[in-house]
């Protein structure tokens, strides 16, 4: 298990969950609420608004990544398990993890190597934990998985799958409703989210407004991380094209703003002295207040939860105060968390 050597800093109370997607409580994707925090203070407003809060010359790096069913019904020696199922690795393997059924609430961390997991007539083997020593909260017991498949998986994702999801949701919603206007590489156990309020019409309303769009590629694993450990490594792509233009951007002056942790973690990961280069291949960059990023100055997320490891991503591009200042005035104002809910626009320059 890989660990992190700090634990977010920014302290504040529980907040509401979103129960359902912002289009089933009667609100247009991009009508979400939006926190615009700066150093110069904290506005309120809505998604749409966005275009009023960026410069002409300002760079949006999108994640590219498409959502696909990475949750399935499953059993372990007859005993029924969830499974949720992430990376593709070179070999053929699967990057896995066993829940708890019918609900998923809790990781089962007493699974050895060796353990068949069986999914109509596919069968997983596990065969040593992932990407490295066992993890688990308590120090016992291991989370993820490396498995071996025999059968088609995909195949079984496809007809029997559904997205990952967990219990604070009402219920049950479609892949469409976890897919963002920018995904067009399936590849993601779980939603991009902070590009989920973008529409078509916001999209073209930037472009008009002079700001450019830096697409990139990070497909990513599952987010039921325990707290303090890192995320896992996770496959991205920065092409030539996108490289050229924040380049372009930070030389003329312009701001490099990252749609989500993600979308960070991909464009940090090529960085060679203060300039982005191409780049593809499996990223372990973990970005915190300790080593912080090199080009982003700002950032477009979601809320997440106290001591997880995206917060330190937040902190280390926002700063510890105007984080704190945010999550305070969010958790004041009855934002709504998680992957269907509110956002925020945070630039510390």
């Amino acid at each position: 298990m890989t660990t992190l050597d700090e634990t977010p800093r920014t302290h504040f109370a529980a907040s509401t969950f979103a129960p359902q997607p912002a289009e089933e409580r009667g609100v247009a994707r991009d009508e979400v609420r939006l926190l615009v925090g700066t150093p110069d203070g904290i506005d309120h407003v809505r998604f749409r608004d966005l275009p009023d809060h960026l410069h002409p010359g300002d760079v949006l790096v999108v994640n590219t990544s498409a959502t696909v069913n990475g949750e399935v019904d499953a059993t372990v020696d007859g005993g029924p398990v969830v499974l949720h199922v992430a990376h593709h690795l070179e070999d053929g393997d699967r990057v896995v993890e066993l829940r708890t059924a019918p609900d998923a609430a809790r990781a089962v961390l007493d699974a050895a190597v060796g353990t068949v997991v069986v999914v109509g007539d596919v069968r997983l083997v596990l065969r040593e934990p992932w990407p490295g020593a066992p993890s688990s909260p308590t120090g016992q017991g291991n989370r993820l998985w490396r498995a071996s498949v025999r059968g088609d998986l995909d195949r079984q994702l496809d007809w029997n799958g559904r997205p990952i999801a967990y219990g604070y949701l009402d219920h049950r919603y479609p892949l469409s409703a976890y897919q963002t206007v920018f995904g067009t590489r399936p590849g993601s156990a779980e939603m991009a989210s902070a590009g989920r309020p973008f529409t078509h019409a916001l999209v073209t309303h930037l472009v008009t407004a002079g700001i450019h769009f830096a697409p990139v590629t990070l497909h990513t694993g599952v987010s039921s991380q325990e707290a303090g450990e890192a995320p896992g490594p996770e496959w991205f792509e920065v092409p030539p094209t996108s490289a050229r233009v924040i380049n372009g951007a930070r030389e003329s002056g312009g701001r490099v703003i990252a749609v989500g942790t993600t979308a960070t973690r991909a464009v940090e990961s090529t960085v060679r002295g203060r300039h982005v280069v191409a780049g593809r291949g499996w990223t372990d960059r973990v970005i915190t207040p300790g080593d912080p990023p090199h080009v982003v100055d700002g950032l477009i997320t979601g809320w997440h939860d106290p001591m997880a490891s995206h917060l330190l991503l937040v902190e280390a591009v926002a700063g510890r105060g105007l984080t704190q200042a945010a999550y305070d005035a969010a958790v004041a104002e009855g934002y709504l968390w998680h992957e269907f809910g509110d956002s925020a626009l945070l630039l510390r320059r």
